[in-house]
């Protein structure tokens, strides 16, 4: 199965020396799925045209420094592609901001939270389990970093993680096609430990903090990426 990548952001310029493109990211989580994905990789933030959604066997939206909100050139394009995208049940994820713009096009709220940033891992409790998450146990933790959050979901979309800090952290979509994540299953930790490093001065330093110390607690992210593999491979 041919996963395409719609590139919405890129890994910041001062960490991309050391931890490469965004996209790898996601190739390695999904190579560790074992599940023979192969990929292509489309840079619409960098001004490239949206492929035909009929013509692709699965979508994976990635994360961005970008917010639903702004004005950039290719968000409302996004939109039109994730709504015709569902229309055909075309197998597509989202992942933080990924996340968020899916739940925009398709007619949720999103906005900055009050709450401030969420970084390091955190643990999100498993609030429902479609059958490609049946073995997931009561908690997961996973890595995540960012400020936006879906205040609101789509009538469409079931909550199945949640946690205090993000009530709206995982959803699956009643056309059975659809499922995005605001956290990042596809960071590991030394990404993630820079990533709260580069926070320092925007989010509290007690934030940056914590985050850091989290990441003693043990990931769940190989599982979330397995989960997400089965959903794939199920459609």
């Amino acid at each position: 199965m041919k996963l395409t990548i719609i590139q919405t952001g890129e890994v910041p310029v001062s960490l991309r020396d050391r931890f490469g493109p965004y996209r790898k990211m996601f190739e390695t989580m999904f190579d560790g799925t074992g599940q023979g994905f192969t990929y292509d990789m489309v840079a619409v933030s960098d001004g490239a045209p949206f492929p035909d959604p009929a013509t692709l066997e699965g979508i994976v939206i990635t994360g961005s420094a970008a917010g639903v909100y702004d004005d950039y050139a290719w968000l409302d394009p996004l939109r039109a592609f994730i709504r015709d995208a569902y229309g055909r049940q075309t197998p597509m994820l989202g992942v933080c901001f990924g996340h968020q713009i899916m739940a925009d096009a398709l007619g949720g709220d999103v906005r900055k939270s009050e709450k401030g940033w969420g970084l390091g891992r955190h643990n999100y409790a498993v609030a429902a389990r479609p059958d490609f998450m049946r073995a997931a146990p009561a908690a997961l933790a996973v890595a995540c970093s960012h400020q936006d959050q879906v205040i609101t979901p789509p009538d469409e979309a079931e909550v199945i993680l949640a946690s205090d800090f993000t009530p709206n952290a995982g959803l699956a979509y009643r056309n059975g096609a659809a499922l995005s994540f605001q956290p990042h299953p596809e960071f590991l930790d030394d990404y993630t430990l820079a990533l709260a490093e580069l926070r320092r001065g925007k989010a509290p330093d007690n934030v940056v903090e914590t985050a850091i110390s989290s990441i003693a607690t043990p990931s769940d992210s190989a599982d979330v990426a397995g989960y997400i593999g089965q959903f794939f491979r199920g459609r």
